[in-house]
C-alpha cells in the first residue's frame, strides 16, 4: 500500500526558511514521479514542484521558482522541499503525492489528477 507522510511545516516569519519532508512507504521513489502541491484557505490545490523518478526532470511553479528547491534521497525514501525567502502568500497546507501510474512522467504537466494517493499534509504559515 502506497503511503506518504509530510512533515517539517510550521510558523515562520517572512523571509525565513523551512524544509519539508515527504517520507514514503510501500513503493520505491525510483518508479514514481513525486509532486509537492499546496492548498491555501479558500483556494484550489495547486502544483508547487515535482521531481521525476530518475531525478532528471524538475519543475517549479512560477510563484516559487528561484526560492524553493526540490530534492530526494532514494535510500531514505524521502523527498524534500527546501523553501527559502518565504512570503505570506506561501501560507498553505503542503501535500506530496506520487504519480498515479508506475513509470509515468507527469512532472512537466504537474496536473493534480495525475497524482495520488495524497498524504495528510503539513501546515506552513508565513507571518510576522
Amino acid at each position: 500500500q502506497l503511503q506518504l507522510v509530510e512533515s517539517g511545516g510550521g510558523l515562520v516569519q517572512p523571509g525565513g526558511s523551512l524544509r519539508l519532508s515527504c517520507t514514503v512507504s510501500g513503493f520505491s521513489l525510483d518508479y514514481y514521479d513525486i509532486g509537492w502541491f499546496r492548498q491555501a484557505p479558500g483556494k484550489e490545490r495547486e502544483g508547487v514542484s515535482c521531481i521525476s523518478r530518475r531525478g532528471g526532470t524538475i519543475k517549479y511553479a512560477d510563484s516559487v521558482n528561484g526560492r524553493f528547491t526540490i530534492s530526494k534521497d532514494s535510500a531514505k525514501n524521502t523527498v524534500y522541499l527546501q523553501m527559502d525567502s518565504l512570503k505570506p502568500e506561501d501560507t498553505a497546507i503542503y501535500y506530496c503525492a506520487p504519480s498515479r501510474r508506475l513509470l509515468t512522467s507527469v512532472c512537466m504537466s504537474m496536473l493534480e489528477d495525475a497524482f495520488g494517493p495524497w498524504g495528510q499534509g503539513t501546515q506552513v504559515t508565513v507571518s510576522s
